[in-house]
């Protein structure tokens, strides 16, 4: 009896989790194919070029770089907060994530990319998007040391984030759910070197 009551249960989750699945996967190609119909060549170029700066987190470098050169002990504190942050959830991603996600990338010319847009696209698996969680891990890491600072670096980390989107490399979900990764990785190793400073 209870056996009969347990598989009712999964067979009735099964159910809930077929159609929201399905639903959210629409929604998101849906959300895709519109941000690829839509006319924009001023920005193309404008994405085009972000989406290229955040490739092995160079503009995160090379913010950190100003931050340890021109931030004082605080620019310094934040700069090792932030490059931590991306190394760390660089790992969980590439490593982890991605492969057990398995998703294929978006495919260009179904849904008639412009070329304009076109950066190279990634050999990897699509989910997460490894730009967007290294983007907002770096930009939370900054924000742990300095809220101020953390401002700007986070409008940026959000350009990078839809900037994968434009120029066709990753469907939205992809980038939400790196975005949320690296936001939540960092905490935990900002967590981590100030138990090693205090310990010092």
């Amino acid at each position: 009896m209870v056996r009969l009551r347990d598989d009712a249960v999964m067979t009735s989750t099964a159910r809930l989790r077929g159609p929201w699945r399905t639903e959210l996967r629409r929604l998101d190609v849906a959300v895709y194919a519109a941000v690829a119909a839509t006319p924009s060549p001023v920005l193309d170029r404008a994405f085009r070029r972000i989406s290229r700066a955040g490739d092995h987190s160079a503009l995160w470098l090379g913010c950190a770089a100003a931050l340890a050169l021109g931030g004082g002990r605080r620019g310094r504190r934040a700069a090792t907060d932030g490059l931590a942050s991306i190394a760390v959830t660089s790992a969980v991603v590439n490593l982890v994530l991605k492969p057990l996600g398995g998703r294929t990338r978006p495919d260009r010319e179904l849904h008639a990319v412009p070329l304009a847009r076109h950066v190279p696209m990634p050999r990897t698996t699509s989910w997460p998007s490894g730009h967007a969680a290294s983007a907002f891990a770096f930009a939370a890491g900054v924000a742990s040391a300095s809220p101020v600072l953390g401002l700007p670096i986070g409008a940026a980390a959000a350009l990078v984030a839809y900037s994968r989107v434009h120029t066709g490399v990753h469907y939205p979900v992809d980038v939400v759910a790196g975005a949320v990764t690296g936001g939540a990785l960092a905490p935990l190793v900002v967590a981590a070197l100030d138990r090693r400073r205090d310990a010092g």
